[in-house]
């Protein structure tokens, strides 16, 4: 195989390659490891070959220190002996074609996306709301579509709140969903959201996928790193609510590829297990079939995490590729949790996996892959080849200047405030507002599905929510509910 067909991951016990086909890296994947054991350098080098390979790559840097790809490399020490070691890695120190973004519009070009395009199931799962408040939130969604008043940014849906309090006959028979006590509620709870900063996310200019996918002018794909050093630790519901908004943006824009040489984007998801922590069934169960499904849209996805278990078992056993660092083990717990991390990689017979877990030093990793059919191969104890950048973070100077010269400078960074709800609804003060149309017979099914789909104690009162606009949403709530209820294609 080329070096851009394989990713190579490192040297085996030989000192041989060990990697597996790029065609094979839409089969997702795995990097695990407690902290200090080099799971972020080891991202770091994936990174690197997924661009080098034309594949765009889409990441979290949690730790700050990921950017480095946007930086030569300088290898010494330990660093150089190992890649002494591997003379067929063609070590070469160079920078990386690298956008950084932060959804504070500091640290790197803003990230946007509208209250439209991320849709009522998803913002409720980042307003952590009831089963009734979430029945109210689809109502006003169902309002806003029958109205045409395009829901942007947190302004526009205040307004509408406050609007449909006001003016209940707007509601129709859905009118007993909008409480004033869940009103008040939801209003609270995007009070919340806005000392969280979490209002910079919506807004326009929304990122466009585009802009992710189109390759550098040298060929390789560029790497996009959101800044989530501060998002992971203030505000963790926002950082996991993106996240699982653009997996969705993916899931229904990009076409079907069928079999690819290779992935048109590699998403990795650091501090995984923050995506499935306390998210509500009917969504986690989406979330589950998206990241099986979404392999067919030519997108590999990689979770990133201390350990496995973090993960839910059916995410797990969709997973292809799997680096696990060292992990401790003191208790009874983490002892029985550590079997069940060896028992899920093909035994090797001349490997005790179970002990090397607790001895593998800092970069190296137990390393499951794939083999030509598709099938696991023998797990093997792996070096991790070192990244060719910087290990290590960019000055402040060094991240101005990357912005400053990035082919997407200038395209996001003043927000636009077009007409949506929020000036529409101002101009109606004072206009008579006419009674909700009434449903008609042939939407009675789709409301039925759709409140079999969303099962619960909510799912009659979003069922009726849903009834009146059913002709209208029923195309975008059948196609996910991950995306908009106004159409995921709004800007």
């Amino acid at each position: 195989m080329s070096e851009s067909s394989t990713i190579v991951v490192g040297a085996g016990p030989e000192g041989q390659p060990v990697g597996q086909a790029m065609r094979l890296a839409n089969r997702h994947g795995l990097v695990a490891g407690a902290t200090g054991t080099g799971k972020t350098v080891t991202l770091q080098h994936l990174a690197e070959v997924f661009s080098d390979a034309g594949v765009a790559v889409f990441a979290a840097d949690v730790k700050g220190d990921l950017c480095g790809l946007g930086a030569s490399g300088a290898p010494q020490g330990k660093v150089a002996e190992r890649i002494a070691g591997m003379p067929w890695l063609g070590h070469t120190p160079r920078a990386y074609p690298v956008s950084l973004w932060d959804i504070a519009g500091q640290s790197g070009h803003p990230l946007r996306t509208t209250l439209s395009e991320m849709g009522p199931l998803l913002l409720g799962n980042l307003l952590e709301l009831t089963d009734s408040q979430q029945a109210a939130l689809y109502a006003a969604f169902k309002v806003a579509d029958r109205e045409g008043l395009l829901l942007l940014d947190l302004k526009d849906l205040k307004a509408l709140l406050a609007h449909l309090k006001d003016n209940p006959q707007m509601l129709g028979e859905d009118s007993a969903l909008m409480t004033s006590g869940s009103t008040q509620a939801l209003l609270r709870r995007l009070a919340t959201l806005e000392q969280q900063g979490a209002e910079a996310l919506f807004g326009e200019p929304a990122l466009q996928l585009e802009d992710l996918l189109r390759p550098d002018a040298d060929g390789r794909g560029r790497i996009h790193l959101l800044d989530a050093s501060r998002l992971v630790h203030e505000a963790p519901k926002v950082y996991a609510t993106f996240l699982l908004w653009l997996l969705a943006e993916l899931f229904e824009q990009l076409p079907e590829r069928g079999d690819a040489d290779k992935p048109v984007l590699a998403l990795f998801f650091d501090e995984a297990h923050l995506l499935f922590n306390g998210t509500p069934k009917a969504l986690q169960e989406r979330l589950e079939q998206v990241v099986r499904l979404i392999r067919s849209k030519g997108v590999g996805v990689y979770f990133v995490t201390q350990s496995p278990g973090d993960l839910p078992d059916a995410v797990l056993a969709q997973l292809g590729l799997r680096i696990q660092h060292g992990l401790r083990a003191f208790t009874a717990k983490e002892q029985k949790s550590l079997r069940a991390v060896a028992d899920g990689f093909r035994p090797n017979p001349a490997l005790d996996t179970l002990a090397v877990l607790t001895e593998l030093g800092i970069g190296e990793a137990l390393v499951g892959t794939l083999e030509e059919k598709g099938t696991p191969a023998m797990v093997q104890r792996v070096l991790i080849a070192p990244p060719q950048s910087r290990i290590g973070p960019l000055s402040a100077t060094e991240r101005s200047a990357l912005i400053a010269a990035s082919p997407l400078a200038g395209r996001y960074d003043k927000p636009v405030d077009r007409e949506s709800a929020y000036e529409m609804l101002t101009q109606r003060k004072g206009e008579a507002v006419e009674p909700a149309p009434q449903p008609k017979a042939d939407e009675e099914s789709f409301a039925d599905k759709a409140g079999e789909f969303l099962q619960g104690a909510a799912g009659q009162a979003i069922k009726s929510a849903v009834r009146q606009a059913a002709n209208q949403l029923g195309r975008q709530l059948v196609r996910g509910l991950m995306g908009s209820l106004l159409g995921g294609k709004k800007r």
